[in-house]
């Protein structure tokens, strides 16, 4: 069951948000690191980004938390279907993120 929900984006705090929380008892924390460790969920996640129903519960599994991207994509549905979860959003100054997107996120693209 997820209790905190995070819905900042990429190069926001993030990972320090995941580590955080795991070690205050919120993990295992579900973060696009995970999605690149189980290559086996990539399909259901581009199921949901196309409009699929989730199973929330079977894809997040045992995580207790989410943070970055997949899950920032879906926090609304997320909070829909965990309403007694907390909601963090992270936030970074737009010409900072932007630049720091630009050097990692985006040359990934």
């Amino acid at each position: 069951m997820i209790n905190i929900i995070g819905a900042g984006f990429g190069r926001t705090g993030t990972l320090s948000l995941k580590l955080a929380l795991e070690q205050l008892g919120y993990g295992p924390c579900h973060h696009m690191d995970e999605v690149l460790a189980h290559r086996e969920t990539i399909a259901a996640w581009t199921s949901a980004a196309e409009g699929a129903p989730v199973d929330w519960d079977s894809l997040y599994g045992q995580y207790r938390s989410t943070v970055d991207w997949p899950g920032a994509r879906f926090w609304r549905e997320l909070a829909d279907h965990y309403p007694s979860a907390r909601v963090i959003l992270t936030v970074r100054d737009p010409e900072k993120w932007y630049d720091s997107a630009r050097s990692t996120l985006f040359q990934a693209i």
